[in-house]
């Protein structure tokens, strides 16, 4: 027997969780016909023809037995609406399939709904790989879908975003002059740039309302949280470096859309119907806007950038005050 290297086992497994996987869930009957399913990340394909996958299960898990004895196994690459279910199928003691819709396959092996893919198997053959049983499955059906996968990579979950053979560039110019340090890669050119041309498109949706942006934003704020003064509404829209004045709140009182009532010894600022109405038809603009570019870029890429457009915010707040929950507090004078 060959002597084994010593290893620090948390170093190790940290080191080989840096390999980017996806997520899936593989699941069975047990002998009693009772559905079985846990979350793996250890599989990979094979062999094209034969049509091969694998995947392996630590020999300590309560589900060798079922997966052993069970020729048949369905395994399902989960999509990025399916962190929760990954989390579910990963844990110990629930019922796990309880409220779950189940789709018939080509056996009676529990199928799963709204995957990125999924491969019906035969178990093929079974090897022993240390502390792990390793499963190789011929693949008698599949299936795939546009919806983008779940990642899994250093110990947390992941979105995958394509980065194209060519490359990403604005410019023709792959490289400046030395003296100019200000290149299509400033982060704060790209945001910037990036804002103002989704906002382009927005303004020309919103000439029909003989609105602009900035209107535009007070009126999604006071949708969001009515009965604002005109400081709080200032507090909220602080991070378009525009001050929301009078002159602004009364073009909007004399369109019809908003009313000012005194309540608690203030002047506040109340949304109308009419206000509402047209509000709604904003939103409705902007998600056509959002389609538009979800089309180009992908459902997948959309939902990473939101993602990181959301922790570049948080990097970078200022310490506005949160819309959707709290009630704003006011300057002391």
């Amino acid at each position: 027997m060959t002597a084994q290297a010593s290893f620090n086992p948390k170093a190790f497994r940290d080191a080989l969780s840096t390999f980017t996987t996806g997520v899936t869930i593989i699941t069975t009957r047990n002998s009693d016909g009772e559905p079985i399913g846990i979350t793996a990340n250890s599989f990979n394909s094979v062999s094209l023809n034969p049509p091969l996958v694998l995947w392996s299960l630590a020999k300590s898990a309560f589900s060798l037995e079922a997966f052993s004895a069970n020729k048949h196994w369905n395994v399902h690459v989960l999509s990025t609406e399916q962190e929760a279910l990954s989390g579910l199928f990963a844990s110990r003691g629930e019922d796990k399939f309880a409220g779950i819709q189940l789709e018939k396959g080509i056996n009676d092996i529990p199928l799963l709904g709204n995957c990125t893919a999924r491969f019906q198997c035969r178990t093929a053959f079974m090897y022993e790989g240390g502390d792990h049983v390793i499963f190789v499955g011929e693949v008698l059906g599949f299936d795939k879908s546009e919806l983008p996968p779940l990642a899994f990579q250093s110990g947390q979950y992941a979105l995958a975003a394509r980065k194209p053979r060519e490359g990403v560039r604005l410019s023709s110019i792959e490289e400046h002059a030395p003296e100019c340090s200000y290149t299509e890669d400033l982060l704060g050119y790209l945001a910037g740039r990036a804002h103002y041309q989704l906002v382009a498109f927005l303004r020309t949706l919103l000439q029909n309302h003989k609105l602009d942006e900035h209107a535009f934003f007070v009126l999604s704020v006071l949708s969001i949280q009515d009965k604002l003064t005109l400081e709080q509404i200032n507090h909220f829209v602080a991070y378009t470096g525009r001050e929301v004045n009078l002159a602004l709140m009364a073009f909007l009182q004399k369109q019809g859309y908003v009313v000012l009532e005194h309540r608690d010894g203030k002047d506040r600022y109340v949304l109308t119907a009419e206000g509402r109405e047209v509000s709604l038809e904003h939103v409705a603009l902007a998600k056509a806007v959002e389609e538009q570019v979800t089309e180009k870029l992908g459902a997948g890429d959309t939902q990473a950038l939101k993602i990181l457009l959301k922790r570049l915010i948080t990097a970078t707040d200022p310490g506005i005050p949160d819309l959707w929950v709290a009630e704003p507090t006011e300057k002391s004078a």
